[in-house]
């Protein structure tokens, strides 16, 4: 008894410099402060939830889950925002995206945003431009992370994270777009006979991308209802891919004469888009070249109001494509005090979640462009 009356007494008094470090006393929470909470499904016994109910109540659960609430929220009120001196006036809203994200099915996607006006421009890079015109030709085909290079060069398979492009792909793409490339050369090589400059035709990469959008003439494609609805597709890296590789192999084929595009053109008129905006909304789905383009278009304006950024980088490196957004700021790209968000997760899983609880709910007014 007396032992343990010993220990009791010792347990009593631990050691200060623990209980100090252990209980230390909180600061008085601040009044606005939410609580955490996550999806209660038990809310919805006798119905299925909505992604735009699951998305709202993604708010409180923490980490990247309210990044995508933060970032649906944005969005809407890009989508809603109107100008106190002209009601008809709304936010220009830019949409990046890299060439990956066309290959995948969330290409569907991005389609519905297209042919819908939901969006005033793009940003793609060259494969962004010509996977979806070659899906319209021959399909992309799934496969896994793991299925072996030296495998698939033998058997003229070209791999794309878990998707497969058969490389007859590519070669119905070029028997598509050379005779186009023949036409455009045509046309340019005519309107040079104008003896008034202004009168000559002068391919930029939006023009010509404006051009394969009217000739594949399909619905399933982002080209196509960019061309229809008059959404200029900007992409000032277009020989880097399989395009570049037409133009490149064109030029022989077109000798001594050869299409002349401007890319000085493009930049002029993607910041005039981006001066003359009222309010200026950033979508970018991963990052390099698209991202950049488009916030230095917003650099021109003093920044965008507001930006919605989904990719996976790191900031660590110094890399534009894993910088925040408020390094976006100090560049004047996004304004002091504007709404951005930084959603870090691969876009093919969130930004879908992300349109249903924008663009796409129901009752929504269907055009922002």
């Amino acid at each position: 008894m007396e032992e343990s009356s010993t220990n009791g007494a010792l347990n009593a008094q631990a050691p200060p410099i623990s209980t100090d470090a252990v209980l230390k006393p909180s600061a008085p929470v601040p009044k606005d402060v939410q609580e955490v909470s996550g999806v209660d499904f038990n809310n919805y016994k006798d119905r299925d939830i909505t992604v735009a109910e699951l998305v709202s109540q993604m708010t409180t659960t923490g980490f990247q889950a309210s990044a995508i609430a933060d970032a649906a929220r944005i969005i809407n009120d890009m989508r809603s925002w109107r100008s106190p001196s002209d009601p008809t006036a709304k936010t220009t809203i830019f949409l990046g995206y890299t060439s990956n994200l066309v290959s995948s099915g969330l290409r569907s996607t991005l389609r519905y945003l297209v042919q819908h006006a939901h969006i005033s421009a793009i940003v793609t890079t060259a494969g962004g431009i010509e996977e979806d015109l070659i899906k319209c030709l021959a399909p992309t085909y799934l496969s896994t992370f793991t299925a072996q290079g030296a495998s698939l060069r033998s058997q003229g398979m070209n791999r794309i994270g878990n998707l497969i492009v058969p490389n007859s792909n590519y070669c119905a793409f070029e028997d598509w777009i050379v005779p186009i490339l023949d036409t455009m050369l045509a046309e340019q090589e005519e309107s040079r006979k104008n003896d008034n400059e202004e009168d000559r035709l002068v391919w930029t990469p939006s023009k010509v991308i404006h051009r394969l959008g009217k000739e594949i003439n399909d619905e399933s494609s982002i080209c196509y209802w960019a061309y229809k609805n008059n959404i200029p597709i900007f992409s000032p890296a277009l020989t880097d891919g399989s395009l570049g590789d037409m133009l490149y192999f064109h030029t022989f084929k077109a000798s001594p004469k050869s299409l002349t595009i401007d890319i000085v053109r493009d930049i002029r008129r993607i910041n005039d888009i981006a001066m003359n905006a009222k309010r200026a909304g950033m979508i970018i789905l991963g990052g390099g070249l698209i991202k950049h383009h488009i916030a230095n278009a917003c650099l021109m304006r003093n920044g965008a109001d507001s930006a919605v950024y989904v990719n996976t980088a790191q900031e660590f490196d110094g890399s534009d494509a894993g910088a925040r957004p408020d390094e976006a700021v100090s560049w004047g790209k996004i304004k002091v005090g504007g709404d951005s968000v930084k959603v870090y997760a691969e876009a093919t899983v969130v930004f879908p979640l992300i349109v249903a609880a924008t663009f796409a709910k129901v009752g929504q007014d269907k055009s922002s462009h």
